[in-house]
């Protein structure tokens, strides 16, 4: 792809999030999420594969089916109240098709089924953006008709989520499709607490966005696609090696590291609504992420490769990509929790 092209289709990318986050108005919040739907999918298909055609395809027929539901709950709301304001979501028809659109362009259960599809067929950095950049816009929406959204479906999605994330990963040797399922797990999370406390979602998604940037990029360095890949991490960069475990263990939710934060206050938050069975099974849940995780951190740095390789000097070689920006993000998500009473003013 020429440098032209994919800094309009990016800047096209940026745009559309953008209109959606801005927008008070359910056709500017539409015209939005399309523009980004459309930019995504040449993104996805550059590498003129028939796997990377298919998620595109994929990726094409869901975020489409999602946007055409997001229109139609608008338009029901408008004919029924006579406004197209987004805060203005009062009717019961709109509630449920809102909640259960935004749920399908998220990824969350049990409409997650093409974000594993989708990331396996994409390129590691092309996921990265699938997994972080894409869940910006139906966030914002969530977050500005979180007073109109169906409570009851929103935590059995994120309860269901949870699970699943969970009990999906368990069985993938692919490190995308981990990740995706990582990612269906985290929004599961966020999607829980969403009608309780809307800042400790925010600060979730935030948290949420550093861990997975900061992973993908270390795969992404490393060349690691399967787990198979991940045992010759040490090749490359013995210190990364170590980030990576880090990274791994702070995404599984373990104390002292930052991705413990987030659980910790959704829990304690589910717990004082009164809502313990919930918390029970979500903490359960992340015990099923946290075996993946595990088994990812034991063969990135706790195996050696199976065969001797003639590559054991890799690492003096320089990097073939620019390091301050997975430097900083992995410090952020290794560092952060010490200024949780800072976030939580």
């Amino acid at each position: 792809m020429s440098p032209t092209i994919y800094i309009v289709i990016m800047s096209s990318l940026a745009t559309g999030t953008i209109i959606t986050m801005t927008s008070h108005h359910w056709l500017m919040a539409w015209i939005g999420l399309e523009m980004n739907a459309l930019s995504i999918i040449p993104i996805i298909s550059t590498m003129h594969h028939p796997r990377s055609t298919e998620a595109a395809t994929k990726y094409f027929l869901t975020q489409a089916a999602a946007s055409s539901m997001i229109l139609f709950s608008g338009m029901i709301n408008a004919w029924q109240t006579g406004t197209w304001d987004i805060t203005q979501l009062t009717t019961m028809p709109s509630h449920v098709l809102l909640t259960a659109a935004l749920a399908m362009k998220l990824g969350l259960a049990p409409m997650h089924f093409w974000l594993p599809e989708v990331l396996q067929g994409s390129t590691l950095m092309t996921s990265l953006i699938v997994v972080t950049w894409q869940k910006l816009a139906p966030m914002s929406l969530i977050f500005l008709t979180i007073n109109n959204l169906s409570t009851t479906i929103l935590m059995t999605m994120g309860l269901l989520s949870s699970v699943v994330g969970g009990w999906g990963g368990l069985n993938q040797t692919q490190t995308r499709k981990i990740m995706a399922y990582s990612s269906i797990a985290h929004l599961g999370w966020m999607a829980a607490v969403s009608s309780i406390m809307t800042s400790i979602m925010i600060m979730n998604l935030v948290i949420y966005l550093i861990l997975t940037t900061a992973m993908f990029l270390t795969l992404t360095q490393t060349k690691s696609k399967t787990i198979q890949d991940t045992t010759m991490t040490w090749t490359t960069s013995p210190t990364m090696t170590i980030i990576m475990m880090t990274l791994l263990l702070s995404l599984g939710g373990l104390p002292p590291l930052t991705g413990f934060l987030p659980k910790w206050l959704i829990l304690k938050e589910l717990i004082t609504q009164n809502l313990a069975a919930a918390a029970v099974i979500m903490a359960m849940s992340a015990l099923l992420s946290l075996f993946f995780y595990l088994r990812l951190a034991y063969s990135t740095t706790l195996t050696l490769a199976p065969s001797t390789t003639q590559t054991k000097l890799k690492w003096r070689l320089k990097p073939n990509m620019s390091t301050p920006l997975l430097s900083s993000l992995s410090t952020a998500s290794i560092l952060l929790l010490p200024l949780a009473p800072l976030m939580l003013q």
